[in-house]
């Protein structure tokens, strides 16, 4: 992970020199090919994970629409987060990976664009609706779900570079 050099403060950029919220001027930006992926897990009661996985639920096929949720989620970002950018993403895929040892579910988002400013908060406003939505479809049977652990794996591109998240 970057940190700042000890007894150096970054400036937050939503924030203008009189300390008001303003969203960045990204124009004079370079567009670049940029990609983030993010992650989350949702932890469940081992029957409710058997109910998903059979395909059984009550409400249908939990995954299939959790992955349409992180989907649109990734693409209406900016009306979620106030001084997002609205983006023209190039990509988005959502991948879920189920731990039957611990009864739970990783979701995994990668999200791209070519543009002028990172697609970090897409993936990461991904990743929870499409697990808000296994909690909404399911929780009818379990309401004990716990949401957890949810993070930006990697970014690449732009003037920052490439972060990686270390294991």
């Amino acid at each position: 992970m970057k940190r700042s050099s000890p007894g150096r403060t970054k400036k937050l950029s939503h924030f203008d020199a009189q300390g008001k919220a303003h969203m960045v001027d990204v124009g004079a930006k370079s567009e670049t090919r940029r990609i983030a992926r993010a992650r989350g897990d949702i932890r469940m009661q081992a029957a409710t994970l058997r109910l998903i996985q059979e395909g059984s639920a009550k409400k249908g096929d939990v995954l299939g629409v959790a992955r349409l949720a992180a989907i649109q989620a990734a693409k209406r970002t900016s009306d979620l987060i106030p001084l997002a950018h609205p983006l023209a993403l190039t990509h988005i895929g959502a991948e879920f990976e189920i731990d039957a040892a611990n009864c739970g579910i990783t979701l995994t988002v990668t999200v791209e664009t070519l543009g002028r400013t990172g697609v970090e908060m897409e993936a990461l406003t991904a990743v929870s609706v499409g697990l808000l939505t296994i909690y909404d479809m399911c929780k009818a049977v379990d309401r004990g779900m716990v949401i957890e652990s949810v993070l930006l794996l990697e970014k690449k591109g732009g003037k920052s570079g490439h972060y990686l998240r270390k294991p």
